[in-house]
């Protein structure tokens, strides 16, 4: 996964808490997404190496209830919408 410190989004993401490239640290941060130079909102997954990301087709659901998607090929330029949270700071009192 990404380095903390560092202010670049993983290589890959996902928003299925059963995937290997689940982060719920990372997701909290909010996680933006430019396809093909257009901002995306709707994107399940993203593989900017692979050059890939995966969209909900509708809403039609899999057989086990998780929504159905589509993979789009394109450039992918994910970002953070928010800065880091100080995990280190200590409140007073």
């Amino acid at each position: 996964m990404a380095d903390s410190a560092s202010d670049t989004p993983p290589d890959r993401l996902s928003l299925d808490p059963n995937s290997d490239y689940f982060d719920e640290a990372l997701l909290s941060r909010g996680v933006g997404i430019k396809f093909n130079g257009q901002e995306k909102t709707n994107v399940v997954e993203y593989s900017v190496s692979e050059g890939w990301i995966r969209v909900a087709a509708g809403r039609s659901l899999d057989r086990r209830g998780r929504p159905m998607t589509i993979r789009l090929n394109g450039k992918v330029e994910p970002y953070f919408e928010r800065p880091p949270q100080d995990e280190g700071v200590a409140s007073e009192g």
